[in-house]
């Protein structure tokens, strides 16, 4: 073909009209260069794994992120369940008046509830062995408003707590140390009485009244409440309270509130929140879910240089079709969007189908790892690591959306330089040796 011939070609073109951009012409083109034939199976296999890794790399994505999400949920809500959203501490002064400062602490809007209490650390024994323990003592009243206990109670009651002398103790604590509702429980303490010889343990036994399952083996394991008064005489406090828990309506308030706290106290104090008290360990989940979100979306990336790789084939194995296509009348742009529809099509498709397959593991997770755990007769998801008792996942709309742009997006760049290669190829050289 002659420079005659290609200039030919070039006066055509410009006299040609050009197609609709994302005509039904352009999509025909798009959709015949998607679908296999005999001597373009290896492009298809390329094509194949690409959507095969979007859609993996997508699911993936939605899955880790959810199960991220649902552990500081699940997390979040078993700490704050049980520690209160923000801890009011005595300075100077035993904490005596507790019961009136509760009651000016609850008078301060969104504050839900103020529960004074008594704790101390002491030593468990049962028939199946000894454990350490958290003992807290708090008033029934102040326990049945606390719902991660009232409403998990799986055995005995909470009826007549501060009457009797009865405890309520953790599922997990109950079966390490081999006792059931009714059984007594043997709570030793190193701070005891003072005698000529030294200071002798204090060891009395309670009778277990309730057996509550909050879902956190950590404090199902450690927890042990008894009444207020009980723990005051148990620990040698007399009428002090170890401090003040206060509940509020949003936990992510609780820096806005510390002043009117402290006002309402009337009384030296020391206020910490939620935050400060588990900085390190969410600090931790933040950073860690970040790091899973940038390397995961390493495998979309990867998919992604697929469909460079697969595209670039395509485009050397059609330059005849271009060619042609060219010579009767298909401008530039339209080749160019041919290839960027066939492209963005694998990715698009992928992305759709990933975001399927992890909404529907989001959805059956704890099933899944049931199913795998007896596959496999190994425990998949252990309490004793991972402090719940059940694989949790929560979509959050947000990054979910963020996730499916970012796999868009990625797609759509991908095809972009072998579309911009088909455009510019130069129909005479594609057809030099024809």
């Amino acid at each position: 073909m002659t420079a005659a011939d290609t200039a030919d070609i070039e006066r055509d073109e410009k006299q040609a009209t050009p197609t609709r951009p994302f005509s039904p012409f352009e999509w025909m083109i798009a959709g015949r260069y998607l679908r296999s034939r005999r001597r373009e199976t290896f492009i298809s296999v390329i094509a194949g794994f690409s959507f095969a890794g979007i859609m993996l790399g997508v699911a993936t994505l939605i899955i880790v992120m959810a199960v991220m999400n649902g552990f500081r949920t699940e997390l979040l809500g078993k700490i704050l369940g049980i520690n209160g959203h923000m801890l009011v501490q005595p300075i100077d002064l035993p904490l005596t008046d507790y019961d009136a400062v509760a009651s000016r602490l609850e008078g301060v809007p969104e504050v839900v509830s103020a529960i004074p209490f008594t704790e101390g650390q002491a030593l468990v024994s049962g028939p199946a062995g000894n454990f350490g323990a958290l003992v807290r003592g708090i008033y029934e009243s102040d326990l049945r408003r606390v719902p991660l206990i009232a409403n998990t109670v799986r055995s005995g009651t909470l009826d007549g707590f501060d009457e009797g002398e009865g405890v309520a103790i953790g599922s997990r604590m109950a079966q390490q140390l081999g006792i059931t509702v009714g059984d007594n429980v043997t709570i030793i303490s190193p701070r005891g009485s003072v005698t000529p010889m030294g200071v002798t343990p204090r060891v009395k036994a309670y009778p277990v009244s309730a057996i509550f399952e909050i879902g956190m083996s950590e404090y199902d394991a450690t927890f042990l409440f008894m009444p207020l008064n009980e723990a005051q005489a148990y620990f040698n406090m007399d009428t002090k309270a170890t401090g003040i828990e206060i509940y509020v309506l949003d936990p992510d308030r609780v820096g806005t509130m510390k002043a009117a706290i402290e006002e309402a106290a009337d009384r030296p104090t020391f206020v910490t929140d939620w935050r400060q008290r588990n900085i390190t360990f969410f600090s931790a989940l933040e950073v860690e879910r970040n790091v899973m979100f940038i390397i995961l979306t390493l495998i979309v990336l990867v998919a992604a240089l697929n469909i460079i790789s697969g595209m670039i084939m395509l485009v050397k194995d059609k330059g005849k079709d271009i060619a042609i296509l060219r010579t009767m009348g298909a401008s530039r742009g339209a080749i160019m969007r041919i290839f960027l529809i066939t492209g963005a099509s694998i990715g698009c498709v992928g992305t759709l189908a990933g975001f399927v397959l992890g909404l529907v593991v989001c959805l059956n997770i704890e099933s899944i790892r049931q199913f795998v755990s007896w596959l496999t007769t190994t425990e998949l998801f252990s309490p004793e690591l991972y402090f719940l008792s059940k694989l949790p996942a929560e979509i959050d709309s947000g990054e979910t959306t963020t996730v499916l742009l970012m796999a868009l997006l990625l797609s759509l760049l991908a095809t972009v330089y072998p579309a911009w290669r088909a455009a510019r190829l130069d129909p005479v050289e594609a057809l030099r040796y024809e």
